[in-house]
Parts: C-alpha cells; structure tokens; sequence
C-alpha cells in the first residue's frame, strides 16, 4: 500500500512540474508581449504590433498547455487524496481590435489583458508551488 502511494505521489509531483514548466513559459511569453504592447503604446507601428500579437499568441499556446497539464495535476492529485483547483483563462486578447484600430486606446486595453493574464499565471504558479512543497514535505 505504502508502495503504491508513493508512485502516485511521484506521478503527481511529475505532474505538477509539468504544469510548473508550462507556467513559467507563459509568464515568459507574456512579459516579452508586455514589453512589446509598451513599444507599441508609444508608437511602435504595425511591426511592433505584430511582435506583440506573436508574443501573446505564444503565451496563450503555453497556457493551453498549462491548462492540460494543471488537469492532468489535479488528477494525480486525486489519486492521492488531495483536491486543487487550478484554472486559467486564456480568451479574450482582443487581436482583431488589436491590428485593426491601432490605437493608443486599443493598445491600452490590450496591455491590461496581457497584463492580467499575467496575474492569473502568477497565481497558478504560486499555488502550484504551494502543492508541490507539500507534496515534498509530505
């Protein structure tokens, strides 16, 4: 019995570095958009736009990935009797609005929704943290 679970609790800690990994990938993702939604409120231009949108388009990949990952985490968790809930929304970037009305008020609201994507991540990443120190402790 002992045995057993301490092969789900390994699974489960794999599976919580898996989602860490996706976590901190999109929190990477989305400070380089940060950067570039920064440049493109001062004027940056259509390249600048671009760089932005393909920042925050990879910074969404990583999310959905995380997305996965914290499910499959939160699986692994079950199986040894502990519950997390971990989600992160990964809609509304507003990229239509933001290629067709360049503007520094588009620009604006485009960087808060980069900028709270990046809260969400920040506090997946915490909790998941969180977990897997008690898992290491436990």
């Amino acid at each position: 019995m002992q045995q057993n679970y301490e092969k789900e609790k390994r699974e489960a800690i794999d599976a919580g570095n898996r989602a860490l990994w996706s976590l901190q990938e999109a929190r990477n993702q989305l400070d380089k958009a940060n950067g570039w939604g920064l440049v493109d409120m001062l004027g940056g231009g259509l390249f600048t736009t671009f760089a932005k949108r393909s920042r925050m388009d990879r910074a969404k990949e990583f999310m959905n990935r995380a997305r996965y990952d914290l499910q499959t985490f939160s699986r692994e968790l079950r199986d040894i009797s502990m519950t997390c809930h971990l989600d992160i929304k990964t809609d509304g970037f507003l990229s239509f609005a933001d290629y067709f009305f360049d503007n520094i008020f588009v620009d604006w609201m485009v960087q808060d929704r980069i900028q709270e994507a990046a809260r969400q991540v920040d506090t997946a990443i915490y909790r998941v943290q969180e977990v897997l120190d008690q898992l290491s402790r436990g």
